[in-house]
C-alpha cells in the first residue's frame, strides 16, 4: 500500500509537471505570436516611411535640377551685366561733359526770341 502512495504521488507530480510545460508552451506561442504581429505592424510602418522618404528624395531631386539650372542661367547673365570698374569710368565721363549745363530748346527759343 505504501508503494501505491508512492506510485499516486509520483504520478501526481508528472501530471503537474506536464501541466506547468504546456502553460508555459502555452504562453511562449502566445508571445510568439504577439512578436510576429509586432514584427509585421513594425514592417508595414516602415515600408511606409520608406516610401515618403523616397517620395521627398524625389522631389529634393527636382528641386536641385530646378536650381541649377537657374544658376546656370543666372552665372551666364552675369557676364552680360557692367563691371564696377566701367561704370567708374561713365560716370567720369558723364561728370566731365556736365549734362545740367547744357542749355534746352526751351532756353535757345528764348534767348533767340530776346
Amino acid at each position: 500500500m505504501a508503494e501505491e502512495g508512492y506510485e499516486n504521488q509520483y504520478f501526481t507530480e508528472v501530471s503537474t509537471k506536464i501541466r506547468d510545460l504546456e502553460d508555459k508552451q502555452r504562453i511562449i506561442k502566445d508571445r510568439v505570436l504577439l512578436i510576429g504581429q509586432n514584427l509585421i505592424e513594425v514592417k508595414k510602418e516602415m515600408h511606409s516611411t520608406f516610401l515618403n522618404i523616397k517620395k521627398e528624395i524625389e522631389t529634393l531631386k527636382i528641386d536641385v535640377e530646378r536650381l541649377k539650372s537657374f544658376f546656370e542661367t543666372a552665372s551666364g547673365e552675369f557676364s552680360k551685366f557692367a563691371k564696377k570698374e566701367e561704370l567708374e569710368i561713365l560716370s567720369k565721363q558723364a561728370k566731365m561733359f556736365q549734362p545740367l549745363e547744357f542749355v534746352t530748346r526751351k532756353d535757345l527759343e528764348n534767348l533767340k526770341n530776346k
